[in-house]
């Protein structure tokens, strides 16, 4: 699957949304998105901690899968 970087964001963005965690600070790094293709960086930004323990329950969830 080869997405644009905004489309990869998007992607993530309703992923972490439908699972109650939004990161207001997620973007395409605008450094790295000159450079385009796959060396473009995906930043995710800062979160509280109620956000951090949100996204681990998460991914832990997900590894029970």
């Amino acid at each position: 699957m080869t997405d644009t970087a905004d489309e990869a964001v998007e992607r993530l963005r309703t992923a972490l949304r439908s699972a109650g965690i939004v990161l207001p600070s997620l973007r395409v790094d605008p450094v790295t998105e000159v450079y385009g293709g796959r060396n473009t960086l995906v930043d995710l930004g800062s979160c509280n901690l109620d956000v951090a323990a949100r996204l681990a329950a998460a991914l832990t969830e997900r590894e029970g899968e």
